[in-house]
């Protein structure tokens, strides 16, 4: 769809090829362009995780240079895009490996350390929410910092804060996996029919969300804004995951009747 699209629209079928790798198709497909560096690059984080657990010396080494290392990625992003004199000039920069391997060799190592992790997160699972919330705290803090009203363009993932409330997240999302998979409750059967298609539907969410607001969610939202996020959100959900697993199944009747 045009209008959604970031930088310059394509015209030409060259330039849609473009747009469709780089992520500016639409807002939310730099994830898909993320995805596919992930596992290009998966080869490497395996290796460096077998490499650096053989030993404590590697495991913290590989830690400290990879904080240190990511850390300084951030300061030169903030220079370059963030302050910098063009920042559209550098935007890509977002989508490039270097601006989110710290998620990979981190949870290379953590699967590498799965058992150690989760005794950990069991005992400190506080502190991470302290974390958390420090975070969320600080990110606010710096959004509203770049005046009124808010804009959420100002909120750019890499940034010390983002990074730290990112991380706070994934490791209570991980704390309550122990949890769950401790006390084998009967809601792990329903996570992970939902996780086989989460990012499948989360690349159909932009579609479903643009036909919904054409469709009535922009007419709607003058007398009614908060049913209008209401209704095209959790509709768009729902959509987005039924047709996820329409698709699979689909294309899963087709692949039956190929092998046949």
């Amino acid at each position: 769809m045009p209008d959604v699209q970031q930088g310059q629209p394509y015209t030409n079928f060259s330039q849609f090829t473009w747009q469709f790798i780089n992520g500016n198709a639409a807002p939310h497909l730099w994830y898909n362009t993320m995805m596919l560096q992930f596992i290009i690059c998966m080869p490497f984080f395996w290796w460096l995780a077998r490499w650096a657990v053989k030993t404590p010396r590697r495991f913290y080494g590989t830690l400290l240079v990879t904080t240190a290392g990511y850390l300084g990625w951030l300061v030169l992003y903030n220079d370059l895009v963030v302050k910098g004199p063009q920042p559209q000039a550098w935007y890509l920069l977002d989508r490039v490996l270097i601006s989110f391997v710290i998620y990979g060799i981190f949870g290379a190592l953590a699967w590498k350390k799965y058992h150690s992790l989760t005794q950990l997160l069991r005992r400190y699972w506080g502190l991470v929410a302290v974390g958390f919330v420090g975070a969320f705290i600080w990110t606010n803090l710096e959004l509203r910092a770049c005046g009124y009203p808010v804009n959420l363009a100002n909120a750019s993932y890499y940034q010390p804060s983002m990074t730290l409330y990112s991380l706070a997240v994934i490791g209570l999302i991980a704390a309550l996996a122990g949890l769950n998979l401790r006390q084998h409750t009967r809601v792990l059967g329903p996570i992970h029919f939902l996780a086989t298609y989460a990012y499948r539907a989360y690349l159909a969410n932009v579609f479903w969300l643009q036909i919904l607001w054409r469709g009535f969610g922009h007419q709607l939202s003058v007398n009614h804004p908060v049913w209008t996020i209401i209704s095209c959100y959790g509709l768009t959900w729902i959509l987005a995951f039924a047709s996820a697993y329409g698709l699979h199944w689909g294309w899963s009747i087709v692949l039956k009747l190929i092998n046949n």
